[in-house]
């Protein structure tokens, strides 16, 4: 008979742990939310997976971790039984005159990865990679080795995948960890992310908050970011012409909705990008808290039998493939 593991916390880290897991070990999800996900960060997320241009923004151990995470999402999604889109075509940044000087800083920070460097691009080289673009922007610049993936078909396919292949899901439920760790499971995983925020945990959160809408009438192929006064807003492309337009980074644990003035930025950033959101359907406009530590890096811990990951701050999508990895690794649970 497998050995019994425990995941608590069925966000982006717990669903990567359950599908590394379940082809040999008896699996139990234990989740506070529902089985949709809706609240967790994970699916508010527009799922970039971007470590050259998060290499601003972090160590360079954690950039190059995102880059060698790219190569195991398309091994990961190969485990449901449904295709997800997965996107690696690199990603644009483009700016307006009055934010050159920002997206010149910006391209002085970018750390180099394994080979990959930003590039310059002219109209004409904007107008081959993103044809609707052209005219709106004299230049760019590109950074090749970027992608991104559809979170939500990862997060309905994920679930339904697992529940075919025998794991067990008790949702709503609000366990504690050490009385798990206290029955016959080989180990815990907790994945909780600011679940696990407690008095005495260090752990904050990040207050995200993006827009998803349904435009037709806009044709981008991959992932654009828009320098801005505040902060870079991104336009993601998913499935079926529908976009996710984010984020605000905003240091508070604030879980109510989006603001009137994260909303209107947002909106009209892609506006300004594509004459197309006008006519866009509003389809959504969520905030979600991401979870992480002062040092914004990924922890893992463990006590007993119970192993934690979390702390992923920004970069949940860009990191989890390879930080769940090597938690398991780490902790010979995983195969």
């Amino acid at each position: 008979m497998a050995q019994k593991i425990a995941i608590v916390g069925f966000g982006v880290c717990g669903r990567v742990a359950a599908l590394l897991l379940a082809k040999h070990y008896d699996i139990e999800v234990f989740e506070r939310g529902d089985e949709h996900g809706h609240s967790s960060a994970g699916h508010v997320a527009a799922a970039m997976l971007a470590p050259m241009a998060e290499s601003v923004l972090c160590e360079q151990d954690l950039a190059e971790d995102g880059l060698a995470a790219l190569a195991l999402w398309p091994k990961l999604l190969a485990l449901l039984d449904e295709p997800v889109q997965f996107q690696q075509a690199g990603s644009i940044i483009v700016a307006y005159p009055q934010d050159q000087g920002a997206m010149a800083h910006f391209r002085k920070q970018l750390k180099p990865l394994a080979g990959f460097a930003g590039q310059d691009i002219d109209g004409a080289q904007l107008q081959t990679l993103e044809p609707e673009l052209a005219g709106r922007f004299g230049k760019g610049l590109y950074l090749p080795c970027e992608g991104q993936l559809d979170n939500q078909g990862f997060y309905q396919h994920s679930y339904l995948s697992l529940k075919r292949r025998g794991v067990r899901f008790t949702f709503n439920a609000d366990v504690d960890v050490d009385a798990l760790a206290a029955q016959d499971y080989q180990a815990v995983i907790d994945c909780r992310g600011i679940g696990a925020k407690t008095a005495h945990t260090p752990l904050r959160g990040v207050r995200g908050e993006v827009a998803r809408v349904h435009a037709p009438e806009v044709r981008l192929s991959r992932p654009v970011r828009l320098m801005h006064p505040r902060y870079p807003i991104y336009i993601a492309p998913k499935p079926e012409y529908r976009y996710v337009i984010g984020a605000t980074e905003i240091e508070s644990q604030d879980t109510r909705a989006i603001t009137v003035r994260s909303t209107l930025e947002l909106l009209s950033a892609a506006y300004s990008v594509h004459s197309g959101f006008a006519e866009a359907t509003v389809e959504s406009l969520r905030a979600g808290l991401r979870p992480a530590y002062n040092d914004n890096r990924p922890h893992i811990e463990q006590r007993g039998k119970v192993i934690s990951i979390n702390g992923l701050y920004r970069h949940g999508y860009m990191l989890a493939p390879i930080v769940v990895k090597r938690a398991l690794a780490q902790f010979n649970t995983a195969v």
